[in-house]
Formats: structure tokens, sequence, C-alpha cells
């Protein structure tokens, strides 16, 4: 049985869990706040320390298939797009081992003629010798198309359901095969299923009402520590940004509502990890930094190439699916403008300044040589 088969179930008979979570996104005044934020530090510090993990995303390709009305990688998108080859995804690498990162997230467009299976354990093949701790968050697969590229090296698996508001994910998802809602919301138990040893999952706040997600996703975590035990699990919140199609939010999530989202997940959830990237503003970040975060991004480009300008000899202009002959540009197109963008080294400085522990790798397959 998968959750997508008790899911509406478990919005409507919620459990004790999600009811104690949903009185803690009632409104509250500053002073409730300011406790909650207190008693989320503190659970924060008990079960994580003052640990911070770093990471950085690669993105590998921007072809997509899908038609996605808030995505800067949508079909319909007139916008400048490659996929690395795999000497430039090397290089791409270097520049990021260079700056400290060992924890990487490979990231691409959904698009099987470029981002192919076989592509993709090619990539971490490639990688692994450089890199201890590799994610991916790419098309969602069959558990038999997973076990290659966990074979391969890949250790973590990043799926978010993008909005858990069926109408809304069938509005929002035009046309391609991420129309499916049901076959995304099952992704991380087949990753589980393929032995994953991370798996992450999110949503993209500003599609749909905040709480209505917040309940959701909170109620795929806990359905997920019950069945997907073996997994390390983290949760995203990211916040639409502007992209290629000038979508705008028509649900947006305002900065207070989201420091006290973070916190009651924090409190809810007290083992699982949290993540923020630098979708959000450098303020922003500073202060939710000792709150309850677990693991932060640094230095991002949401472009291939973005590193390095890898792949910018064959970019190509695409028009609704369709190559446009000779128009390459300057630069592949981003799938979101970030917000925070100071380098490896400022995050590191600023975590050490806030008392915490910057933390660059916390893996190695060595471990289980060992044990």
């Amino acid at each position: 049985m998968r959750f997508s088969s008790q899911f509406d179930k478990s919005l409507r008979e919620k459990s004790h869990l999600l009811r104690s979570f949903e009185a803690l996104l009632d409104p509250m005044e500053n002073g409730a706040l300011e406790a909650l934020a207190a008693r989320s530090s503190a659970v924060t510090r008990r079960h994580f320390g003052k640990t911070m993990r770093l990471f950085a995303p690669l993105y590998l390709s921007n072809e997509c298939i899908n038609s996605c009305t808030y995505c800067g990688f949508s079909r319909e998108n007139a916008i400048q797009r490659v996929t690395l080859e795999l000497d430039q995804v090397e290089t791409e690498v270097r520049h990021l081992t260079a700056e400290g990162f060992r924890n990487i997230l490979l990231v691409a467009g959904e698009h099987p003629k470029f981002v192919s299976g076989p592509y993709l354990k090619m990539c971490i093949e490639r990688l692994r010798p450089h890199i201890p701790s590799l994610s991916i968050e790419v098309a969602p697969m069959e558990t038999i198309d997973y076990l290659p590229l966990v074979s391969a090296g890949a250790e973590g698996l990043v799926v978010y359901q993008e909005t858990y508001h069926r109408e809304t994910y069938a509005r929002a998802h035009v046309n391609g095969p991420k129309k499916d809602f049901d076959w995304r919301l099952d992704c991380p138990e087949r990753g589980h299923e393929a032995g994953f040893r991370r798996i992450g999952i999110g949503a993209l706040f500003g599609l749909w009402d905040w709480r209505f997600e917040a309940i959701a996703l909170a109620a795929h975590l806990e359905y997920l520590q019950k069945v997907c035990w073996k997994s390390q699990l983290t949760i995203s919140l990211p916040r639409l940004r502007p992209a290629a199609g000038e979508y705008e939010p028509q649900h947006p999530l305002a900065d207070r509502e989201f420091i006290q989202l973070i916190c009651a997940l924090r409190v809810t959830f007290p083992t699982v990890g949290i993540v923020l990237s630098t979708r959000e503003p450098a303020a922003l970040r500073d202060l939710l930094a000792p709150m309850g975060i677990t693991m932060m991004s640094a230095g991002s480009h949401t472009e291939p190439g973005g590193y390095t300008g890898q792949g910018r000899d064959a970019l190509h202009l695409t028009v609704k699916g369709k190559i446009v002959p000779g128009s390459g540009g300057a630069a592949a197109t981003e799938q979101f403008s970030i917000s925070d963008d100071r380098d490896a080294r400022s995050i590191e400085n600023l975590l050490t300044r806030l008392g915490l522990d910057p933390v660059w790798k916390d893996w190695d397959s060595g471990i289980l040589g060992a044990a």
C-alpha cells in the first residue's frame, strides 16, 4: 500500500500528531511566536547539536518535456538550454570541491532524451571519487531504475510534490509526465526500496494555501517515518522565486508565517532535517539558521554550467520544445533567481559567528567498509 492510496483520508481523519501540528499553525501573538522559536532552537540543539550541513546544487540540464506554469524550465518557455557533458560536469564539481563542498545535489529538468538513467549513472560514477555524498533531484523513476544509481554511489534522493492540493496540481502541470499526482507522491517510497540513505521531500509554497500545504507535507512525513525507516528524512520549504515565464504566486507565504512553519515542524518532528536554500534572503537565513535549520546551501547557481561557464558553446534556444537554429546565447537560463548570493566562505564565517559548526562532510562509504 502506497501513501497515495491513503493521502486524502489522512487529511480528513488527522492523527493526534497532525492535530497538534495544525494547532501550532494558528495565528500567534508575538510572545507566543517567540516562545515557539525558543522551543524550536532548544529541540534542534538537543538532537543535532550545533552542526549545520552545507551543500551545493549542481544543475546538469535545463531541458524539460513538462509544461508547468510556475517553473523557469517549463517546455513552453523560450529559454537558453543545455545539457552538460561528463567532462563539463566534473569541471563544475572540481570548482565546488575547491570551495569546500563534499555534499552535492545533482539537479536536472525532466527530459528522458537528455537526462536518461545511463547518463545519470555515468555522472555519478565520474563524480564519486571527488564527492562522498551525492544526491539527485531528477524525474521520478521506478525502483528498478534507481538501483543502478544507488550502486554507482548516489546516497540521496530529493523529490518535491510541489503542491499537495490535487486541483492546483492539475492546473499547474499542464502537459507532460509530471501531471501524474500519485506517481510523484509515491516516489520517495520507491527510492527507499532502491536503497537511498537519505530521502528529501517538500512543497513549493505559493501555489496554494500555506497551511494546507504544511499539514499535507506533515502527513506525508509522518507516513514516511513509519514506512521508510531505513532512510534519513529531510524536508524543504522553498518559496516561489522569479523565473522565466513570470509566474506570480497566488498564495504567497509571508516571512512571519514562514518562521512559524519552520519552528512548528521542528518541534513536531524533532529528528528530521530541515533544509534552507538560497531562495531566501540573507537576513532571513541568518535569523533562521539557529532556530531549526540543519542543512543550508551556499553560493548556489540554478543553471547548468553556472559555476564555471561550462556548456556555453552548446547553448540553444527552444520555443515550445523546438530548437531555433543558430540561436546560441551567453548563458543557460536559470530555473529561478536566488536571493542570497553570498559565497561558501561567507556562509561558513556567518555560521561560526552564530556559534554553529559548519559541516562540509558527514558521510563516507568507507564507514560501511570499516563496519
